[in-house]
Parts: structure tokens; C-alpha cells; sequence
């Protein structure tokens, strides 16, 4: 694939799976260059997402990377939190210490603007693994710098696995979905990498052992982290491992071979009691509504994993 390597600024609510998409990204220089790490309230607030980004960072060996702390509430509720999957920290499953690095004065939402008005129109991927809130008031702020990103790329949403966090919401679109209606709506190159693909991506005993066979700190790290993740998972919904959510995001720029999926209409339930926060992907066309994403359906598992290890182990 041409245009190597892809700036991008990852845009996270840290958590096990945002930190080996961060892992992939640090892994993989050749494809992706990352210009900073946006922290965004999701999975923990906001204080705990900015610290366990830098702790990934610490743990990869990247301290040079800028981290930004950003908004810490949803654009019109109140925060939901995940602590009840991830531990109280965010990155429960082994202990880190407090990062060194520090944490950048600039707020995620400013950095965001800055970079994209910097960069040369078309050249920046905004990479969001968490609620959109970041990006949603960036392009509410700055409507300048909409058509100035080449593609966002989510993970958000579902259509046939359907909610996770609600019988029909993912908990990232859930969180704040009038953040993720205003960066559906805004015209934006969009990639999504719903449920139905992640949930094809299971940590299975084979695979987590890979990263136990590292023999280092690192293979001891990510073994504690996906211990710990899939654990809720594998229990609530009696597979042989847990799904391996937001690698997608940065597999997908790295090797887009590896998935398949539908340009297709998707439109974000804000009002409804029941079904606030779905994405309703309208993969059958019935609608005619204009297409305004590609919507992620399928993925090469192993195809993934391989690409995982393959780049985390060169960080070790």
C-alpha cells in the first residue's frame, strides 16, 4: 500500500485493547507515523486514561511520545465509565509505576486542531478507540479541519453482534453518541470496525501464550493485561477467548487485506430510552440513505494475530 508511513494521532480511553493498538502502532514505524496520543474519558476518567497512556508508552519504550489529556465528560451526559471490564485502574492485570513522562500542557482538543491545520491537507488519520468526544468538539470548533483529515478510523458500534453495553449499544458510541452523530454526519472519510468484526478476534489460550513466550517484561505485561481483560468477556458471552477490540483500528491501516466490509449508511440513535447509542448500519441498502461509512463486517484472524505478535515482539 502506497503513502507509507501514515501520520496519525491516536485518540484513547486506555484500557488493555487501546494499549496493544498503541503496542501495534509503536511496532510498526514503517507504516505508522504517530504524532501524538489524544486521551479522551471512556473506559475510566479522564485523569486515569492519561496516566495509562503514558504507561504504555513507558512499557514500549517510547517516552518521547507526546501524550495529551482531553475532555473528561460526554458532550450532553453524564460519564459511564467500564471499570467493571477493564479493573479500577484502566489497565488492571499487572503492576506499573507511575509514569515518568510527562503529560503535555495542551488539551487533546487544541493539539488535534494545531496538527491538522500544521500538516498538509489529506495526511492525518485520526485514530479513535474510545468515545468520540475529542474529535466531535475538534470539528465543532474548527470546522476548518474536517476536510482536512484523510480518514478517521473508529471502533465503535455493531450491526448483527449488536450492544455490549445495552441490548443495543457499543459501549464506545454509547458513551456519547452525539459526539459520534456529529463526526458521522460531518462528511469525513469514515472506517468502522464494529463488534461484528472484533468479536471474530478472540484471544484464544494459543494465542495468549505467544506473548507469555516472549520470555520478557513486555511478554510478562501483555499476558497480565489480556489475562485480565478477556476474563469478563469469556464469561458473559462463553467463547474460548475474548475478543481483541481496537488492534483493529491500526491493523486495518497497516494491512486493510485483512478485513472486508460495506460502504454503507450508518446513522447514530441519540433519543431513544431503549436504543441510545446504535449504530444503525443499514448494510442491506432498504433505506437509500447516502452511504457514509465503510462498515467493517469480517477479518482474517490469524492473518490478525500474526501482525500483532509479529509487531509487539519487536518492541520487547
Amino acid at each position: 500500500m502506497s503513502g507509507f508511513p501514515r501520520k496519525i494521532i491516536i485518540d484513547t480511553d486506555p484500557g488493555q485493547d487501546d494499549a496493544m493498538a498503541i503496542l501495534l502502532a509503536l511496532g510498526s514505524p514503517e507504516e505508522i507515523d504517530l504524532l501524538g496520543i489524544t486521551a479522551v474519558a471512556g473506559n475510566v476518567p479522564i485523569a486515569r486514561t492519561s496516566e495509562n497512556a503514558r504507561k504504555v508508552c513507558e512499557v514500549a519504550g517510547r517516552p518521547d511520545v507526546k501524550v495529551f489529556a482531553g475532555c473528561d465528560r460526554p458532550l450532553a451526559h453524564t460519564l459511564v465509565t467500564a471499570e467493571h471490564v477493564h479493573g479500577k485502574t484502566g489497565l488492571d492485570g499487572i503492576e506499573l509505576p507511575t509514569p515518568k513522562m510527562p503529560l503535555q500542557d495542551q488539551h487533546s482538543v487544541d493539539f488535534i486542531i494545531e496538527t491538522l491545520r500544521n500538516e498538509p491537507p489529506g495526511t492525518v488519520t485520526l485514530c479513535a478507540m474510545g468515545p468520540l468526544t475529542n474529535i466531535a468538539t475538534a470539528f465543532e470548533k474548527a470546522p476548518d479541519i474536517v476536510e482536512r483529515v484523510q480518514e478517521v478510523v473508529l471502533m465503535g458500534g455493531a450491526y448483527f453482534e449488536v450492544g455490549n453495553i445495552t441490548p443495543a449499544a457499543e459501549f464506545n458510541i454509547y458513551v456519547d453518541p452525539e459526539a459520534a452523530e456529529i463526526v458521522f454526519k460531518s462528511g469525513v472519510k469514515l472506517t468502522v470496525m464494529p463488534l461484528d468484526v472484533t468479536h471474530k478476534l478472540l484471544v484464544t489460550a494459543p494465542r495468549l501464550q505467544v506473548f507469555k513466550d516472549f520470555g520478557n517484561h513486555l511478554g510478562d505485561v501483555v499476558a497480565g493485561w489480556l489475562d485480565f481483560f478477556e476474563r469478563f468477556d469469556i464469561e458473559k458471552y462463553g467463547s474460548e477467548g475474548g475478543p481483541l477490540h481496537d488492534p483493529t483500528v491500526i491493523a486495518w491501516l497497516i494491512r486493510p487485506e485483512l478485513f472486508s466490509g460495506r460502504f454503507i449508511n450508518v446513522e447514530i440513535e441519540t433519543r431513544s430510552d431503549l436504543t441510545r447509542g446504535m449504530t444503525v448500519a443499514d448494510w442491506w441498502g432498504v433505506t437509500r440513505r447516502p452511504a457514509n461509512a465503510m462498515f467493517m463486517g469480517d477479518a482474517d484472524a490469524e492473518g490478525f494475530f500474526d501482525l500483532l505478535t509479529e509487531r509487539v515482539r519487536r518492541l520487547s
